[in-house]
C-alpha cells in the first residue's frame, strides 16, 4: 500500500467540478480583485469565526506583518513569540520593524507555555503573538490574563487552527486581531496563496483595510505606507466553497486522530495531548520519538509517507545568525524529535487502519 503523506490533488478532487465552474463564472465577469466574491467570502469566514471584521489578503505572512503594522508600535518594541513556530511568525514581526523575544513551548502541548511568558515582559513588550500550531489552541485564558496585567496586545497565529476551539469560541476570535493562512495544505486552503486577518477592533479593522491595499482608504489616497496583499476573486470563491464542508472535514480530522490515539500502541513513540482533542482540528498528527530518522525509513519502506514539521528551529537558522549560539533546549528537543504522519480528508479507513498498523509492528 502507498500512502502519501498529503496529496493535494485527492483533497481537492470533490470539489473539481465546482471549481472549473467558479473559475469559467470569475473569468467570464471580468473582475479579479476586491470584487463581489472577495467580499463575500470575507462575511462568510468573520461569520465562521464570530467577529465583525475579516479582510482577506495575499497570505499568512502578510496578515501577521498587516496587523503588527497597524498596531503601530514604537520602533524597536518587542513582541513575545513562541520559540518553535513556523519561521513566518517571527519574520512578520521583523519585517513591520519589531523585535521578536523567544518563549519555550511546553513540552506536553509543543504551545507556547504561559509560564515562561511573564519571565520576560519588558517596558519595550507591547503584544504577545500566539501561534495554534497543529490545529490546537493556545492557553488563551493564562495568556490574556497575563496581557491585562501588563497592558499588552494579545495576537493570533491561527494559520493552522481554523475552526479550532476554546472554550466554546473560535480561533480567530480569540484576541486582539488574527492573522490566517489558506495556503492549499491548510484545513482550509485555496489553490495558491490566499490569507486573511480577522478582528473585532474597529479601529485595528479601518487601518487594516487600507495597509492591504497600498495604504490607500480610498483610491489614489494613501494614509498609510501599505503593502499590496489583497485576496483575489478566484481564490475567494473557491475558499467560499470549501468552507462549506469545513466542518465536516474537521470532524474527520478529529475521528482520525481519535483512532490513532486509541490505537497506536508503541513504547517507542509519544503520541499528542488529548485533553482538548473535541475542540482541535489537527491539521497536523505529530509523534515524537527519539528514533526518528529509524522510524521514517520503516514507514518509508512500507510505503507511509511522513514530514517533519519542523526539522530546524527558528533560532538555528542561518536566517538568524544572531541567535544561534542562543539555547532554548524544549524547543531544539521538539525539533529534533518530531515526525508528522499522514492525517488528512483523502485518508480511508483501510489507510488509517494500515498506519495504525505499521506503527505499531516498529
Amino acid at each position: 500500500m502507498q500512502i502519501p503523506f498529503l496529496s493535494l490533488k485527492l483533497i481537492n478532487k470533490p470539489f473539481e467540478v465546482e471549481i472549473q465552474n467558479i473559475v469559467k463564472e470569475v473569468v467570464e465577469k471580468g473582475w479579479y480583485i476586491l470584487g463581489e466574491k472577495g467580499k463575500e467570502f470575507e462575511q462568510n469566514f468573520a461569520k465562521f469565526c464570530g467577529v465583525k471584521h475579516c479582510f482577506g489578503v495575499a497570505n499568512g505572512l502578510d496578515a501577521l506583518i498587516i496587523i503588527l503594522k497597524a498596531s503601530n508600535f514604537p520602533p524597536s518594541s518587542e513582541i513575545i513569540v513562541a520559540a518553535n513556530t513556523y519561521i513566518a511568525t517571527i519574520l512578520a514581526i521583523k519585517q513591520a520593524g519589531y523585535i521578536p523575544v523567544l518563549v519555550e513551548p511546553s513540552l506536553e502541548t509543543y504551545l507556547i507555555d504561559s509560564a515562561n511568558i511573564e519571565k520576560v515582559v519588558s517596558s519595550k513588550t507591547k503584544a504577545i503573538l500566539v501561534t495554534h500550531l497543529y490545529g490546537k489552541c493556545c492557553d488563551m485564558n493564562s495568556i490574556s490574563h497575563i496581557a491585562q496585567k501588563y497592558n499588552l496586545h494579545v495576537f493570533e497565529d491561527a494559520a493552522q487552527a481554523h475552526g479550532a476551539r476554546y472554550e466554546g469560541k473560535i480561533a480567530g476570535n480569540l484576541s486582539d486581531a488574527a492573522g490566517f493562512s489558506f495556503y492549499p495544505s491548510k484545513n482550509l486552503g485555496a489553490l495558491g496563496d490566499a490569507g486573511a486577518i480577522t478582528t473585532n477592533n474597529d479601529e485595528l479593522a479601518e487601518k487594516i483595510l487600507a495597509l492591504r491595499n497600498y495604504g490607500s482608504s480610498k483610491k489614489y489616497v494613501f494614509d498609510y505606507q501599505g503593502l499590496n496583499s489583497r485576496l483575489d476573486e478566484i481564490q475567494a470563491a473557491i475558499l467560499n466553497l470549501k468552507l462549506q464542508q469545513l466542518n465536516l472535514d474537521n470532524q474527520y480530522r478529529r475521528e482520525i486522530a481519535s483512532i490513532y490515539l486509541n490505537q497506536i500502541k508503541n513504547d517507542k513513540v509519544i503520541l499528542p495531548n488529548i485533553d482538548t482533542i473535541n475542540d482541535d482540528v489537527w491539521h497536523l498528527f505529530i509523534l515524537r520519538t527519539e528514533y526518528r530518522d529509524n522510524l521514517i525509513k520503516f514507514l518509508n519502506s512500507k510505503g507511509i509517507g511522513t514530514d517533519i514539521h519542523y526539522p530546524i528551529p527558528p533560532h538555528k537558522q542561518k536566517a538568524f545568525e544572531e541567535w544561534n549560539d542562543k539555547s532554548l533546549p524544549i524547543t531544539e528537543k521538539i525539533h529534533h524529535e518530531v515526525v508528522s504522519i499522514p492525517l488528512n480528508t483523502a485518508l480511508t479507513k483501510n489507510e488509517i487502519n494500515y498506519i495504525v498498523e505499521t506503527i505499531n509492528s516498529y
